[in-house]
């Protein structure tokens, strides 16, 4: 379980997260919803700590930390590696090989052996039918290539949950079709997600809960069923706008 307790994120002239306290559940796939500018971003990537809060408290499983004290490099990369970042780009290391990118986490971080790391690299690889570029370079492939490799790298790190950054905005539609049919069977596996997303397809069919925010405050969160079929007339607004 993460847990987020009263957060507050402010930058000079924006108000991001506004007193944020919300929960994701371990083993669900969690979507977060919002308009543009709401702090969807801003609240995954507190999660990592990749934006850091003024104020508030983030718990992972059995380790806590709250915003406001001086973290540390140690207590800030403890928690870190609860879990895995997938971003909008893919952010691969262009100087590796697709096996390399893969491995790289679990050898020198998880201190896995070389042979145990590509064995399971592999083995993603194939789950998303990339096997045979595992020797290629990131600049050789495509970007629904590129970004089924970032999702493989995620998974190796075999972290408590997987945040999703728009995974899928810098796609074309057909090759963001891919990215969402892995993200589903992901969701059907069971895999700790959160994902912050546009696509109201994707949140229908793999969202067990909703996490909606506007204007930096969670305005809804809850199961995907009451969020579509129990709608209140703010998100039958939102709802409407985004089919258009």
């Amino acid at each position: 379980m993460i847990t987020l307790s009263h957060v507050d994120k402010q930058y000079r002239d924006h108000h991001a997260l506004n007193d944020v306290s919300v929960q994701f559940p371990e083993h669900e796939t969690t979507v977060i919803l919002g308009p543009s500018g709401a702090g969807k971003s801003t609240l995954l990537r507190a999660i990592n700590l990749l934006e850091r809060p003024q104020a508030g408290e983030l718990t992972i499983g059995d380790l806590h930390l709250n915003f406001a004290d001086n973290l540390t490099s140690k207590q800030i990369l403890k928690m870190r590696r609860q879990t895995a970042m997938v971003f909008q780009s893919w952010n691969l290391f262009p100087n590796l090989t697709i096996l390399e990118n893969i491995t790289e986490g679990p050898i020198y971080v998880l201190k896995q052996s070389k042979e145990a790391a590509e064995t399971r690299a592999h083995e993603l690889l194939k789950q998303v039918g990339l096997d045979d570029v595992a020797n290629r370079y990131p600049n050789q492939l495509s970007g629904g290539q590129q970004q089924r490799i970032s999702i493989c790298r995620a998974l190796a790190l075999d972290t408590d949950f997987i945040l999703f950054d728009e995974p899928t905005s810098a796609l074309d539609p057909e090759l963001e079709a891919q990215i969402l049919r892995i993200l589903q069977d992901l969701a059907e596996r069971g895999h700790s997600m959160i994902v912050v997303t546009h696509n109201m397809e994707f949140a229908r069919k793999a969202a067990d809960r909703i996490v909606f925010v506007e204007d930096g405050q969670i305005e809804f969160a809850g199961t995907s069923k009451e969020f579509f079929e129990e709608p209140t007339q703010r998100i039958k607004d939102f709802l409407a706008a985004m089919k258009l």
